[in-house]
């Protein structure tokens, strides 16, 4: 592995838990059907929260509203010459769209407890599934006023985005305006 190539991929995700029960996927990897939150790729242009609130939406079908800020997780996978950077986020599901298409890969998404979890361990995408659950469950949450955003885009639509924007569902979003040093 090259140290001047090495980048790792930044990912969001949410633990969204209804009545004791944690929203997951299961998708294709490979030749493989794992388990995992709804996550995925930050994105150019969007707050790690509307990532998250993006990625869960095409995965699931399901809007939710970001609570919280469970932690932040790297895990280097043995088997790949680079690593993820994971901003979990937990979030209230709102309201599910059924006929919304999940994205390519995903099979299905469902609602599992911590125990059924545990017991398809073999099956999670990686161990960061099982952290994130844990960490949630014994409260270990952080205020989202410890992230700071300061991309002038954040809170607008994205490009593109015919829906209504994604600052609704994320409190204490909005843009950002910073001055302009480009005559200086």
């Amino acid at each position: 592995m090259s140290t001047r190539s090495w980048m790792p991929h930044v990912t969001v995700a949410t633990v969204v838990e209804r009545n004791g029960r944690f929203l997951l996927v299961e998708e294709e990897v490979g030749e493989e059907l794992v388990i995992n939150q709804p996550a995925g790729h930050w994105e150019q242009g969007e707050t790690l929260m509307q990532g998250a609130v993006r990625e869960t939406l095409e995965e699931t079908g399901w809007r939710v509203e970001i609570t919280g800020l469970v932690g932040i997780y790297e895990y280097q996978p043995p088997d790949l010459d680079y690593a993820f950077l994971r901003f979990a986020f937990s979030a209230k599901p709102l309201e599910h769209d059924a006929s919304r298409p999940l994205d390519t890969g995903i099979r299905r998404w469902f609602w599992m407890d911590q125990h059924e979890l545990q017991q398809e361990i073999y099956r999670h995408r990686s161990p960061m599934v099982q952290q994130c659950v844990e960490d949630y469950w014994t409260a270990k949450r952080y205020p989202l006023r410890v992230l700071t955003h300061l991309t002038p885009l954040a809170g607008a639509p994205l490009p593109g985005d015919e829906e209504e924007p994604l600052e609704q569902s994320i409190p204490g979003s909005g843009s950002l305006s910073l001055p302009d040093f480009s005559q200086d």
